[in-house]
């Protein structure tokens, strides 16, 4: 695997939900409002600041509903009054109502490339996820971040019995260099045993963590962070601190485990491919365990805001609502 070298540092790597961005119930359909709200947070977390806080919208293609593209041009002549400075992200996003389906009816996620069903379910899968990737990173350039599609399929990912076995991440390195947004998908790869998988997205920015080394971590979600127990349970205890040890096992901080006194559930949608939850929290601890501070919160809200701009790594307000994952000295 090749080494990456940065010349400075990463400030933070976030994760899209997939059922925070679209309606995961609702086949291929994007939430929009969220996305768009996202989208504004992440611009106003971005943007280090220039001469005014105008943007220039960067997706200058026909979409539906709109018929006048020339407005994303307008003014653009005066060059200083954009923001056009923003610190280093990157964005990853999971696949929510798109791809989920396709993987899971022909099992791509089990591997068996040789069979018929898969080879077809894997082409079906990555139509839908890169779709889906396409239409985030318009919403991000319509905000004016430089944002840059890169599907790890195409960017030489490929696993082991589900483990990342190779990725180049020259491609992402050169685009952060280059003063661009790398936004990357959880997706259909190689699998050297299996012959075909599914690499979430999760698994994907331990991966970029463990290279990059940002200085915080933040997962979007559809609920306001870790809970005790499917957060649909009206008895539901929202998890707030979880501590991870030099073994990478976690612990729940707060609210104090007599408190709880109670075994933590997690639990995986039937037709989620990626181990939801479960994937979620393991990865986090894995990111934790380098020193780097994980923050699981609901997007689209303050809280997720305060996130994004990094106002939680010194203090933690108590009003503020989502899950921090820590490494334990």
């Amino acid at each position: 695997m090749e080494e990456t070298n940065l010349n400075q540092t990463i400030r933070c790597i976030v994760k899209l939900g997939g059922a925070a961005i679209t309606c995961k119930n609702e086949l291929e359909k994007i939430n929009e409002e969220n996305l768009e709200t996202v989208s504004s947070q992440l611009r106003q977390a971005m943007n280090l600041g220039s001469c005014s806080n105008k943007v220039i919208g960067m997706d200058w293609s026909k979409r539906d509903g709109v018929s006048d593209i020339s407005s994303s041009l307008a003014d653009s002549d005066d060059q200083c009054q954009f923001t056009v400075d923003f610190s280093r992200f990157v964005v990853v996003h999971g696949a929510g109502s798109f791809g989920h389906f396709q993987a899971s009816k022909s099992g791509v996620h089990k591997g068996g490339l040789n069979q018929p069903l898969v080879k077809a379910g894997f082409v079906a899968t990555r139509i839908s996820v890169t779709t889906l990737n396409l239409e985030i990173v318009r919403a991000l350039a319509r905000e004016g971040i430089p944002s840059i599609g890169m599907s790890p399929y195409s960017c030489g990912w490929t696993t082991s019995e589900r483990n990342v076995a190779s990725a180049d991440l020259s491609g992402v390195a050169k685009a952060i260099h280059s003063g661009f947004i790398p936004v990357l998908h959880g997706d259909a790869v190689l699998d050297d045993r299996l012959g075909c998988t599914i690499l979430s997205g999760d698994v994907i920015i331990r991966h970029l963590a463990e290279h990059l080394r940002p200085e915080y971590v933040v997962f979007l979600t559809d609920v306001s962070g870790v809970y005790d127990r499917p957060p649909t349970d009206p008895n539901a205890v929202l998890l707030r601190e979880i501590a991870v040890d030099e073994d990478g096992k976690w612990s729940v901080v707060k609210p104090t485990p007599q408190s709880l006194n109670k075994q933590v559930e997690i639990t995986v949608a039937a037709h989620d491919t990626t181990g939801g939850m479960v994937t979620k929290i393991s990865e986090a601890a894995l990111i934790a365990k380098l020193g780097i501070d994980v923050y699981i919160v609901k997007a689209a809200t303050s809280h997720s805001l305060k996130a994004l701009k990094g106002e939680l790594r010194h203090n933690i307000p108590d009003d503020w609502l989502g899950t921090v994952i820590r490494f334990s000295r």
